[in-house]
């Protein structure tokens, strides 16, 4: 008969087995990962020197994602939207947030229909670059909003791209200057960062240690591997009005309806509030 020491020594070393092969990224590893353009604080303008990578299969390099900005704890955060495709149509995943949005749109009076706008998951650009100031940092991500008055970033780039050429191109492409501009929120709420225009330089190669480039560009790395993409029953909690909770028992979130409270699928007593995911900092960034 095993003794109940030697089934607590062999769930100790299970356990400490599992936690040392899954290292946790530190946030100034994390943080690396993405381009941060906005401005520090008092700072008016400025500007970034980029180098968009090429791809490795002639797609576009601009991967289009939908994303619902929302407030969640407090803080603001960009929740990937599972209900819809790169073009904006159905995927068939369900995405209890867009089922919100839909019920007011169908409640047909003008409050429900303005309040379902806020439930409207927003279309976003992800592109790789090369931070030209942090190349040691290697490989970043940058991800900005869609302007329907046709006034973002990536309207500003194509134009370069049609008259320059494939400004992508690893020895005759072109570093982009991201000329930043601070503009007020409403209400006096701070500021955020824009994009007031883009420049380009002189061709150039990617890197002048060609192995440099070619790391750079066979970087596998997708989207999806550095932003994080909530479970449904993260987004339903959000859509409830409700604080996500992570459950150790039973491995995924649940939550406290404020609507039910007598069949509240939340037991409090054995539940600890530590999100997995919680330092996903990146999440917090303003609307560029």
């Amino acid at each position: 008969m095993t003794s109940s020491l030697d089934a607590v020594l062999a769930q100790y070393e299970k356990n400490k087995q599992t936690t040392s092969s899954t290292p946790r990224m530190s946030d100034e590893d994390r943080l690396k990962q993405y381009l941060a353009i906005a401005l520090p604080k008092g700072v008016k303008s400025g500007e970034k020197r980029i180098r968009i990578l090429p791809t490795t299969d002639g797609t576009s390099p601009f991967k289009e994602v939908y994303f619902h900005n929302t407030q969640v704890q407090g803080r603001w955060m960009k929740l990937y939207d599972p209900g819809k495709d790169s073009s904006g149509k159905p995927t068939g995943d369900r995405s209890p947030l867009n089922e919100v949005e839909e019920a007011l749109k169908l409640a047909g009076d003008e409050q429900s229909k303005e309040l379902a706008r806020q439930y409207r998951s927003q279309k976003f650009y992800i592109v790789k670059v090369i931070d030209r100031d942090n190349e040691a940092d290697g490989v970043k991500f940058w991800r900005f909003k869609h302007n329907w008055r046709g006034d973002g970033p990536i309207d500003k780039i194509i134009p370069i791209w049609k008259n320059k050429g494939d400004i992508t191109n690893p020895q005759e492409g072109r570093d982009l200057i991201l000329v930043l501009q601070a503009v007020p929120l409403p209400g006096g709420r701070g500021e955020y960062t824009t994009v007031s225009s883009v420049m380009y330089e002189d061709p150039g190669k990617l890197s002048q240690d060609d192995n440099q480039a070619k790391e750079w560009i066979s970087d596998e790395r997708t989207w999806r591997d550095v932003y994080s993409q909530k479970p449904v029953e993260y987004l339903e909690a959000i859509s409830k009005g409700a604080e996500p909770v992570w459950d150790n028992e039973l491995k995924k979130y649940t939550y406290d309806d404020p609507s039910n409270k007598t069949n509240s699928t939340v037991n409090m007593s054995t539940t600890t509030k530590v999100d997995p995911q919680a330092n996903d900092k990146v999440d917090e960034d303003l609307p560029f």
